[in-house]
């Protein structure tokens, strides 16, 4: 099989050895020096996966986004770049581009997500722009676990500063209770799609996840965990097995413990997360 392309602009080492640990049975790594160098290569022969060089601004890898598109509209493209304010993070979702990362770079989850893209297929519409306010993000999103990967990177990004002391424990709640919409609400269903909201007040993150479900039981929750108590999670691993889930039913756990406010409507198909600002 031949591997897939990788092309980096301007890596640093950093970025260079994180990429190394790529299986090279399956990707190849190269690199060139600008994006004149990266269009030239493009033109040539296809790449799979574009990293765009981290001391551009935002704006200059959407423009080269949008160029290497047009070119091979299959490549797909991760941007790094020095910062990204909310706008630019919408305009990253609108133009399609991959991922975005801004500092500090964690080059694993870097890696990670270049192996994600490897294999991504009908990526490219799973993100879809509804309200592109800064301050109210309204996405309708498909529903497979790679759009949530997605998601949950641009949202990193969008949210305030103010939040990314506890960013990493609110992006845990706001994934799990994503996949409890796409697993429990659209069935994980090829054609089904969610909608999230990302809402910021001068008090308070609000993120409003629908789904095209029934809405559920809370009488019949067997299959997420209400306790950390170890015996708790384990018969909530046996609940899932034996209904054919995935590995999980810690959201409303995590929810709970993170979020200042938990609201459900009564059908139970939307529920509000609120975070307080400080």
């Amino acid at each position: 099989m031949t591997p897939q392309r990788v092309l980096a602009i301007r890596p640093d080492p950093a970025l260079t050895a994180a990429l190394g640990t790529l299986e090279p049975q399956r990707c190849a790594l190269e690199r060139c020096s600008g994006n004149v160098e990266a269009m030239q290569c493009l033109r040539t022969s296809p790449v799979d996966v574009v990293i765009t060089d981290a001391a551009a601004s935002v704006a200059e890898s959407l423009a080269l986004a949008t160029e290497l598109a047009a070119l091979r509209p299959s490549v797909r493209v991760i941007v790094l770049a020095p910062e990204a304010a909310h706008e630019q993070v919408v305009d990253a979702i609108k133009a399609h581009v991959f991922a975005c990362f801004t500092p500090p770079f964690d080059y694993t989850e870097v890696a990670s997500m270049v192996t994600t893209a490897l294999g991504a297929e009908m990526w490219r519409d799973g993100i879809q722009v509804i309200s592109g306010l800064d301050h109210w993000l309204t996405l309708r999103v498909s529903c497979h676990l790679l759009t949530a990967d997605r998601l949950v990177r641009f949202i990193t990004e969008w949210q305030p500063d103010t939040v990314r002391a506890d960013g990493d424990l609110l992006m845990a709640a706001f994934r799990e209770m994503l996949l409890n919409a796409m697993e429990h609400g659209a069935g994980f269903g090829s054609g089904n799609v969610i909608e999230v909201t990302a809402a910021r007040t001068a008090r308070a993150i609000v993120y409003h996840f629908k789904d095209p479900g029934g809405g559920f039981d809370r009488d019949d929750l067997q299959h997420a965990t209400a306790s950390p108590d170890p015996d708790a999670v384990i018969a909530t691993a046996f609940a899932r097995a034996e209904k054919g889930l995935r590995p999980g039913g810690f959201g409303m756990l995590i929810a709970r413990q993170v979020a200042d406010e938990l609201v459900y409507n009564e059908r139970g198909n939307e529920v509000l997360l609120i975070k307080h600002l400080d």
